[in-house]
């Protein structure tokens, strides 16, 4: 593989045909670029989609009220079943598979000052176990805890925008500010880890106690929805059928009543576009390996056409002892040569331009919403390279076995 002539002979050919040379390494070149490009766009594509989904546990359900769509035991249809904090510690205790349950109640626009300044803003009544599943920041102090919940603490979680507008540069922490006229110690900063359309309520929302809402603002224990996760070895569709089957008994709603019990199954929206981006994925190697077997046709047919050119240089090696194996290696070597150099041109040049988008993207703070740092990962790269070396040594097997059956006699027989 080393013989110094050999690799002589190769890079003389080469010099000698340039243009065919160079026209079949384009074809090898372009199809890995192809392919590492289109990959590396794909992924951009997938973590742009899965960002959306920020760090929200994805095995969870958000689990509403809805308007009943069937009379049932004596009741109308059109009625909105109103869920309780009772709800909630039932379903606590009869399924143990939850890790964390966190009801949320909101009393709508309420007045929030701090001295001269404030406005309207939403007011969320929550337990601690909210910021575990929902994807939220705490920029500044603490979220609601355990101890505010079962102290019922007249303490408030702002929104990022309203300390902004409240606060300005001033901390806020350890300060008071008046909801409906009732002071609360300002003990956190919050807000959503992705400015989204549906996340921007986060900016402009309060979080107290739930207890505290209900002692406070007389709201009772009723809750307006709720949302739970499962463990880790358990999946939440296995889960909410008898969740909504618990409701629905607690609540009177038919078992058949298609509403009644609203719900949403992030888990089930994760694994969809899970198995939706395992297909583009598939079908981008499919079209990257395509365009690559492109190029690798070209190499096989170009050496065929040397092995021809070279009938007669080969029949008088065999005719002075060369064996075929000799042959057959120096006909490979020139197309490994020729396929993996100009594929790792390529997959350098496609791992260049992904990127190249990618900071681009960066430094001019361009975000996408569904597209986020493209990127070429090694198992990618490694699989390029392995499927370079195997391309090249097909590309030019053929014309290596042609070159080693021929005839000495034959061959240096004048034309």
């Amino acid at each position: 593989m080393f013989d110094t002539d050999v690799w002589q002979e190769i890079f003389a050919t080469m010099r000698k045909h340039k243009l065919r040379t160079g026209l079949t390494a384009l074809g090898v070149f372009w199809g890995i670029f192809m392919l590492v490009f289109v990959l590396g766009m794909g992924k951009g594509l997938e973590n742009g989609v899965f960002r959306n989904f920020d760090n929200r546990v994805s095995n969870a359900m958000y689990v509403w009220p809805s308007r009943t769509s069937q009379p049932y035991k004596g009741f109308q249809p059109g009625r909105v079943p109103r869920f309780t904090l009772q709800d909630i510690r039932a379903i606590q205790t009869n399924f143990p598979e939850i890790q964390y349950i966190a009801p949320r109640l909101t009393m709508g626009a309420s007045p929030l000052f701090y001295k001269d300044k404030g406005d309207s803003y939403e007011v969320r009544g929550e337990l601690s176990d909210m910021i575990k599943i929902e994807s939220i920041k705490v920029y500044e102090g603490r979220y609601i805890n355990e101890n505010d919940i079962a102290e019922s603490r007249k303490v408030v979680v702002i929104g990022k925008r309203i300390q902004e507008v409240l606060f300005g540069n001033e901390p806020c922490i350890g300060k008071y500010v008046r909801i409906r006229g009732v002071e609360f110690k300002v003990v956190g900063v919050f807000g959503p880890i992705q400015i989204k359309p549906w996340t921007e309520g986060d900016l402009e929302a309060n979080v107290i106690p739930l207890t505290t809402m209900q002692r406070t603002f007389g709201t009772g224990d009723r809750v307006d929805f709720f949302v739970c996760s499962a463990y880790d070895n358990i999946r939440i569709g296995e889960i909410e059928p008898k969740v909504k089957g618990l409701l629905r008994q607690r609540h009177n709603v038919a078992p058949d009543d298609p509403q009644g019990i609203g719900g949403f199954n992030l888990d089930e929206e994760f694994r969809s576009v899970k198995t939706l981006f395992t297909g583009i994925t598939v079908f981008l190697w499919f079209v990257g390996i395509g365009t690559l077997l492109a190029g690798i046709v070209g190499v096989s047919n170009i050496m065929l056409i040397v092995v021809k050119e070279r009938t007669k240089e080969i029949g008088i090696r065999k005719a002075l002892g060369a064996t075929p194996r000799s042959i057959i290696s120096m006909i490979l070597m020139e197309s490994v040569f020729i396929t993996s150099f100009s594929g790792y041109l390529g997959l350098i040049a496609g791992t260049f331009v992904i990127g190249g988008i990618n900071y681009i993207m960066i430094i001019n703070n361009i975000e996408a919403e569904n597209f986020y740092n493209p990127q070429v990962n090694m198992a990618i790269g490694l699989g390029a390279v392995t499927l370079l070396i195997v391309a090249g040594a097909v590309a030019g097997l053929i014309p290596a076995l042609q070159a080693s059956r021929v005839n000495p006699v034959v061959a240096l027989k004048d034309e």
